[in-house]
C-alpha cells in the first residue's frame, strides 16, 4: 500500500506540474493586454508600457512562469491587477461560499444517486425501475443553468420559499447560509445524480449476477442483507470512479451557477476576472480548481484498495 500511495503521489505531482504549464501557456496566449485594459482605450502608449513593466508583463515567458511557481510554493500568489489586493485573500474570501456549495451539491448527488441506483437494481425491469430510469434520462438532458432558472421561478417567484439569488452570509446564521445555497446546490446536483444513478444501477446489476451472490442467497441470507452487505461494496469501484470525475464537473458548474444566482463565490470571481483581464487571479483560481480535482481523484484511487481487497497495488 505504501508503494502504491507513493506512486500515486508522484503521479499527482506530475499532473499538477503539467496542469500549471498548460494553464500558464493558455492564459498567456489570450489576446489583449492587462495593462491596456486597466489604463483604458484612451491611455497613451508610454503609460501602458510603464504599467506593463510595473506588473512584470514585459519579462520573458519562462521567467514569469518560474516566478509564479515560486509564489505558489511559498503561498504568495501576487496582487490582483484590478482589485489591488492579494490574490490569496480574494480566493480565501470566495472559498467560504464555493466549498460549502460543492459539498452540499456532492452530498445531494450521492444521496439521490445511490438511493435511485440501488432501488432500480433491486427492482430490475419492474415499474419502479422503468419510472426512475426515465426520470434520470430527463435529468441527463437538462442543462443545469436552465434547471436553475426553473427552480427560481418555482421556489422563489411563485412559492416565495427561497431567495432568488445572493448569499446571506454565514455571520447571519448557518441556516440562512444553507438556504441561500440550497437552490444552487440542487441545480448542480440533479444532472450529476442522474448520471451516477445509472452507473450505480449498472454496477449493482453486474454484481448481482456473480456466483458469490447466488451462494449467499443459497445460505439463506435475505435479499436486503445480500444487497447491503455483499453487493454494494463490490459495486462501488466504478461508482467511486464516476464520483471523482463528477467532482470536477461540479467545480466547473459553479462558474455558471454562481452567476445565475449572483453568488460571490470562486466561480463568479473567475468570470469577473476574465472579463477584466485580471489574468493573475484567473491563473491562480484555475490552478486551485485543478489541484482540488487531482487531489480528489488521488483520494478515490487510494480508497479503491480499502473498498475492494481483491485489488492489488500493481493493478492500480
Amino acid at each position: 500500500m505504501s508503494v502504491f500511495v507513493l506512486r500515486r503521489l508522484l503521479t499527482l505531482l506530475a499532473t499538477l506540474v503539467g496542469a500549471s504549464v498548460i494553464i500558464f501557456l493558455v492564459l498567456d496566449a489570450l489576446p489583449g493586454n492587462a495593462a491596456q485594459m486597466l489604463m483604458g482605450a484612451d491611455a497613451s502608449t508610454d503609460a501602458v508600457r510603464a504599467l506593463t513593466v510595473k506588473l512584470g508583463l514585459d519579462q520573458p515567458l519562462a521567467v514569469r512562469y518560474l516566478q509564479w511557481i515560486k509564489g505558489l510554493l511559498v503561498g504568495d500568489l501576487g496582487n490582483s491587477y484590478v482589485y489591488g489586493t492579494p490574490v490569496a485573500a480574494l480566493i480565501a474570501e470566495r472559498l467560504v461560499l464555493t466549498i460549502p456549495l460543492a459539498i452540499m451539491a456532492m452530498t445531494i448527488t450521492v444521496t439521490l444517486a445511490l438511493s435511485a441506483g440501488i432501488y432500480t437494481a433491486a427492482n430490475h425491469n419492474k415499474i419502479g425501475d422503468v419510472g426512475v430510469m426515465s426520470l434520470t434520462q430527463v435529468g441527463i438532458a437538462l442543462p443545469n443553468f436552465w434547471f436553475a432558472i426553473l427552480l427560481v421561478l418555482l421556489f422563489s417567484v411563485r412559492l416565495q420559499w427561497l431567495s432568488a439569488g445572493g448569499f446571506a452570509g454565514w455571520e447571519d446564521g448557518v441556516w440562512l447560509g444553507i438556504k441561500s445555497l440550497l437552490l444552487p446546490a440542487i441545480s448542480l446536483a440533479v444532472v450529476q445524480a442522474a448520471i451516477l444513478a445509472r452507473v450505480t444501477r449498472s454496477a449493482v446489476l453486474e454484481v448481482l449476477r456473480e456466483d458469490f451472490v447466488r451462494t449467499a442467497r443459497a445460505k439463506g441470507l435475505g435479499k436486503r442483507e445480500v444487497l447491503w452487505s455483499h453487493v454494494l461494496r463490490n459495486a462501488m469501484i466504478p461508482v467511486m470512479t464516476v464520483m471523482g470525475l463528477q467532482f470536477a464537473n461540479l467545480l466547473a458548474g459553479t462558474i455558471v451557477i454562481e452567476n445565475v444566482f449572483y453568488l460571490p463565490g470562486l466561480g463568479r470571481l473567475i468570470f469577473q476576472s476574465i472579463a477584466n483581464r485580471d489574468l493573475i487571479v484567473v491563473r491562480n483560481c484555475v490552478m486551485l480548481l485543478a489541484a482540488m480535482v487531482v487531489i480528489v481523484n488521488f483520494v478515490v484511487d487510494v480508497l479503491y484498495a480499502f473498498i475492494d481487497p481483491r485489488i492489488k497495488v500493481h493493478d492500480l
